[in-house]
């Protein structure tokens, strides 16, 4: 703390201060401790410079956050205390400190054997005092004393203490909001990069396959999402073609799907058949993940010289095969989710895909999307789809999306949207 012209003053005993000093010092205080912007320095500097003022022999500061209706402990500084009595004074709603959180009135205590509120933190201990910390008319804290001598603390210890408190409220709040503001950027940035590495997992064009027009499209709810879909070429001209849907949403579903698509690429380069791939994935991953966590996904493999899709599906909402005649069937094998159980066995079923004829590889983001109640459903996905049929996949496609957002306006889809359009052609292919 710098050099004050009260320095004369502090030479005697703290309690010989008249008020009007401490009035002094304590703006003085106020405006040294009002520059920092880091919350822990901050909160040194205030239990440090108390005790220029109002004497102790322990002091705690303790600053709160509310989320709701719970409040839990932001950030504490202290001094004079072992780390075991720290664990003791944490608790909120007990003790002194705990009163007056709650009740936003301050205290003095001038012997605490007297009072059942108090918790013992030092045994010679005999007097207390307790202030709130208040900021926009919130209980953001509480500044503890205490004192090895009886009836230390007077009122006009009291009448300072408060008022210090609320001044250094100001510079708390200050200090916190500086801290969420470099926290805040610190996510964004992190996201910023966990969207790119999202992005380089995804296909970054759309297959040529002969005789097919094939796309996917993915729009995550959050900066990233737990849905996938990925084309994986082969020597013999086949596609591998997959789509996945993680449990939950945010940063924990798309570290999932990272370890699905490197589970799914690393058995499908071993040429396993489908249901041995998906066997294999789903052990892997029940390895890895929690017991809650689970995969919904579809993987097949498209051969476009036989115009044949050999699929296998997880639990997956069924893929939709729409013929050229508009009439559609859903495809499905029945298989169960990938990661809920440690060893299942999965079937894989084949269709053939005629020239007109598309397939489409979709998200529940995309039946679910809703408003009032009712979802996009099945009958409005397919719907869409015969109506931009002779548009090229990736308008298709485009369409899914755009209709589902528009059903569920003005409320947010709620959920990561994924669709993959297979096309099979059957005349050279017209422009959107």
């Amino acid at each position: 703390m710098p050099t004050t012209s009260t320095e004369s003053d502090l030479s005697a005993s703290t309690e010989a201060l008249s008020f009007e000093t401490k009035f002094r010092l304590l703006l003085e205080i106020t405006r040294a401790i009002s520059g920092s912007l880091d919350l822990d320095e901050t909160l040194s500097l205030i239990i440090d410079s108390i005790k220029s003022f109002v004497p102790y022999d322990a002091a705690a500061i303790y600053v709160l956050e509310t989320n709701g209706r719970d409040r839990r402990i932001r950030a504490t500084v202290h001094r004079g205390y072992d780390e075991a009595s720290m664990e003791r004074l944490l608790r909120l709603g007990e003790g002194f400190v705990g009163w007056v959180v709650q009740s936003g009135g301050a205290m003095v205590i001038p012997d605490v054997r007297k009072d059942q509120r108090y918790i013992s933190s030092d045994p010679l201990t005999l007097s207390e005092i307790v202030a709130p910390i208040i900021a926009n008319n919130r209980i953001i804290g509480a500044l503890n004393l205490e004192s090895r001598t009886l009836d230390a603390y007077k009122a006009a210890d009291l009448e300072v203490l408060t008022l210090f408190a609320s001044t250094a409220a100001i510079s708390i709040e200050k200090a916190i909001l500086h801290q969420e503001r470099l926290e805040k950027r610190r996510l964004e940035s992190e996201l910023a990069i966990a969207r790119q590495v999202q992005r380089s997992l995804l296909p970054d064009k759309a297959p040529a396959v002969e005789g097919f027009d094939i796309a996917g499209l993915t729009v995550p709810n959050e900066a990233v999402g737990g849905d996938y879909y990925d084309f994986i070429p082969f020597p013999n001209h086949q596609l591998g073609i997959a789509i996945a849907d993680v449990s939950g949403k945010g940063i924990p579903a798309a570290l999932i799907m990272a370890t699905f698509r490197a589970c799914l690429r690393a058995q499908v380069r071993n040429d396993f058949s489908i249901r041995v791939i998906l066997r294999k994935v789903n052990y892997l991953l029940w390895e890895s993940l929690d017991s809650s966590q689970y995969v919904t996904a579809i993987y097949g493999v498209l051969d476009p010289a036989s115009r044949r899709l050999s699929y296998g599906d997880a639990g997956h909402n069924p893929a939709l095969l729409i013929h050229a005649d508009g009439a559609y069937e859903e495809l499905s094998c029945g298989n169960t989710v990938l990661g809920l159980f440690e060893d299942r066995k999965y079937i894989e079923c084949y269709c053939a895909i005629q020239p007109g004829d598309i397939v489409a590889l979709y998200t529940d983001g995309v039946t679910e999307a809703g408003q009032g109640g009712e979802e996009f459903g099945t009958a409005r996905l397919v719907e869409t789809i015969r109506r931009h049929r002779d548009a090229a996949a990736e308008t298709i496609a485009r369409a899914v999306y755009d209709g589902a957002r528009a059903f569920a306006s003005p409320a947010p889809l709620g959920d990561d949207l994924t669709i993959v359009i297979i096309k099979a052609l059957e005349a050279p292919l017209e422009t959107a």
